[in-house]
């Protein structure tokens, strides 16, 4: 079958690879739709942390958002899951530590993550191999696009969850990136006041476009009460920032990961009361998320600028962007193409 596969930082192409094979308690997937993410891109880049730390390593499979419809069963999977539209969870636990045993599999010492580290390839590939525990089923009225985006929704959802909102109350979101903007739409569907704050002057004019209560260049934020600061960027001076821009009291999540250590005073935490929450992964969000895309309260699709064929995942790596007036910040694949 056709992978993508990079082979260093900054290299990479199309290769014929084995076809993916169902093992026990396995599904092949026929893959529709994948997202690249700004994880992917470090990992292009080369700078991102798994690479240094030695738990990831060149060739690699990238991919772990994404969409498809399971064709082949491997042994002792239940035959109702053939034919049937899927997501699939990101982290794969050991299954038999305290973490996992706990549902708190997406901290493992011993996971997986699809694309990003252990045994499993990622989704830029015409077929993927998924453990059937991992599945999740996608509705009818949540399309190939919608489905590629519940992963990134996950932990935007548990970014919002994180902050302990509540209806009528301000957040402001750092960052007019994917993960930003879907915490953005999460949290307005809840009823909350949302505001973003971003760094380049096109992302926010395409976020100022959406119908939130203000997007903001650093320089321009209005000295409002904050009753939450969503960090989504992968700045590394922002966790420091939140920190200072956060009502007493109240919280601070972290959702982005910046590519270099970014550094917090914890007397700030203390001596403002503040509780800081730190987010890993969409295991515990994924049916929530389907359940608002179903239900239209939040629609992911207005993020992806463009969809391409995995000959153009160099490209998306590197960056590229449509033509045109500012679009959403996602990029999609589609491997049939």
């Amino acid at each position: 079958m056709r992978a993508y596969v990079v082979t260093a930082p900054h290299e990479g192409g199309v290769q014929d690879v084995p076809d993916s094979v169902a093992g026990d308690g396995e599904v092949v997937v026929d893959v529709h739709r994948v997202g690249v993410c700004g994880t992917d891109m470090e990992f292009w880049t080369g700078e991102m942390a798994y690479l240094h730390q030695g738990v990831s390593q060149y060739p690699m499979r990238l991919g772990h958002e994404w969409c498809g419809v399971v064709s082949v069963l491997g042994a002792g999977v239940d035959a109702s899951w053939l034919g049937r539209r899927v997501i699939g969870d990101t982290m794969i636990g050991c299954g038999h530590c305290d973490r996992c045993r706990s549902g708190r599999h997406h901290v493992c010492a011993d996971r997986s993550e699809f694309g990003v580290r252990g045994t499993f390839p990622g989704a830029l590939a015409e077929r993927l191999a998924v453990p059937a525990s991992a599945l999740v089923a996608v509705p009818d009225s949540v399309d190939d696009a919608a489905g590629a985006m519940v992963e990134p929704g996950g932990n935007a959802l548990r970014a919002v969850w994180g902050a302990a909102l509540s209806a009528g109350d301000r957040v402001l979101v750092l960052g007019t990136g994917t993960m930003g903007l879907l915490a953005a739409e999460f949290a307005r569907a809840a009823g909350v006041e949302v505001h973003l704050m971003g760094h380049s002057r096109e992302k926010v004019e395409f976020t100022r476009g959406r119908g939130h209560a203000g997007t903001w260049l650093q320089t321009e934020l209005p000295a409002l009460p904050w009753d939450a600061v969503i960090d989504a960027s992968n700045a590394a001076a922002l966790p420091a920032l939140a920190l200072d821009l956060v009502e007493p009291g109240k919280r601070v999540v972290y959702l982005g990961i910046a590519g270099s250590p970014s550094l917090i005073d914890t007397r700030t935490m203390a001596l403002r009361d503040i509780t800081a929450v730190g987010i890993l992964g969409a295991s515990q969000a994924l049916r929530a998320t389907i359940e608002l895309y179903a239900g239209g309260s939040v629609d992911p699709r207005t993020l992806i600028a463009a969809t391409v064929s995995l000959d153009r995942v160099g490209d998306v790596l590197s960056g590229w962007r449509p033509d045109g007036p500012p679009a959403g910040p996602k990029i999609h694949i589609d491997p049939r193409l």
